[in-house]
C-alpha cells in the first residue's frame, strides 16, 4: 500500500473506524511504519477503566501486529494522569517509528493525556518523523472532540463541561465504527451533530477503514469508506479516495 503524499513535512496520522493490531489491517499499519524506525509504540491507556484483563488483552493484540510486521513492540503503560506524566515513561516514546493509541473511552484517554510528559513526547515524536494513529477512541481522542462517558480520570472527576480531544487534528470530529454506530449508539450522531461548529468537519470512519495524511489532505484505505456528514447530508468516500478538511 502506498500512502497519499503529504503537505507538511511531520508523519502521517492515521484515524481508524476499527480493528487495531488485527490482521485485517497489518497492511495499513506495515504502510504506516515502513521506512521509519522499527519501534512500535502502543498505549491502551483508553482501556483503563475496564481493569487489567481488558489492558492485558491489548497489550497481548499489540505484541501479535507487532510480530506480524517484524518490528519491536514498545508498550507504554499509562493508565493515569500520573503515569502520563512518569519521566521514565515519556522517555520511552522516543525512537518510535509508530505510535498507536488503541480503543476504549475517548474521554479518559484525551483526560489522562492532555498537557502530560508522555503527550508532549508523542507530539515530539510525530513532529521528529514517527507515524502516528489512534483507533476508535483513540481516532476521537487525536482529534477536536469526544463524548464524556464520566469517571474519574487520574484520581479526579472529568469534567462535564469540557467533553474535548487533544486537538492535534484540527477542525475535526470522529465517529468511528460509523456502520455499525447506529444500533450500537444512534444518539451519538445526533448529539455530535447538534454541537457542531460551523468550521468543523464531522467524519465517520467506518469498521476496518482508516483515514491516513493530515492535517488537511487525508487518503481513504482499508475495507469501507468514510462519510462527511453534516446536517443535512452525508457524503461517501471509498477506499482510494482523497479527502481535504478544513
Amino acid at each position: 500500500m502506498t500512502l497519499g503524499a503529504r503537505t507538511t513535512t511531520s508523519a502521517p496520522i492515521a484515524l481508524v473506524g476499527s480493528g487495531e493490531y488485527l490482521p485485517v489491517m497489518r497492511e495499513v499499519e506495515a504502510a504506516l511504519i515502513a521506512g521509519r524506525s522499527p519501534r512500535y509504540v502502543q498505549l491502551a491507556t483508553a482501556a483503563a477503566p475496564e481493569g487489567q484483563k481488558s489492558l492485558d488483552r491489548w497489550h497481548r493484540l499489540g505484541k501479535a501486529q507487532a510480530d506480524r510486521l517484524g518490528v519491536e513492540q514498545v508498550v507504554v503503560d499509562v493508565r493515569t494522569r500520573a503515569d502520563a506524566d512518569d519521566a521514565a515513561l515519556a522517555t520511552a516514546v522516543a525512537g518510535a517509528g509508530l505510535i498507536y493509541l488503541s480503543g476504549g473511552n475517548p474521554a479518559h484517554l484525551a483526560d489522562t493525556l492532555r498537557d502530560t510528559a508522555v503527550w508532549q513526547a508523542i507530539v515530539a515524536a510525530h513532529r521528529a518523523g514517527a507515524a502516528l494513529a489512534g483507533c476508535s477512541a483513540g481516532a476521537m481522542a487525536l482529534a477536536d472532540w469526544t463524548p464524556w462517558h464520566g469517571g474519574r480520570v487520574g484520581g479526579a472527576q472529568a469534567s462535564s463541561a469540557r467533553p474535548t480531544g487533544l486537538g492535534l487534528v484540527p477542525n475535526v470530529r470522529v465517529i468511528p465504527h460509523f456502520d455499525v454506530m447506529g444500533l450500537r449508539s444512534p444518539s451519538m450522531l445526533t448529539s455530535a451533530l447538534a454541537a457542531l461548529p460551523d468550521d468543523v468537519t464531522l467524519l465517520g470512519i467506518d469498521e476496518e477503514t482508516a483515514l491516513v495524511g493530515g492535517p488537511h489532505d487525508w487518503q481513504v484505505v482499508g475495507r469501507q469508506s468514510v462519510w462527511i456528514i453534516d446536517r443535512s447530508d452525508r457524503r461517501e468516500h471509498r477506499a482510494g479516495s482523497s479527502i481535504t478538511t478544513p
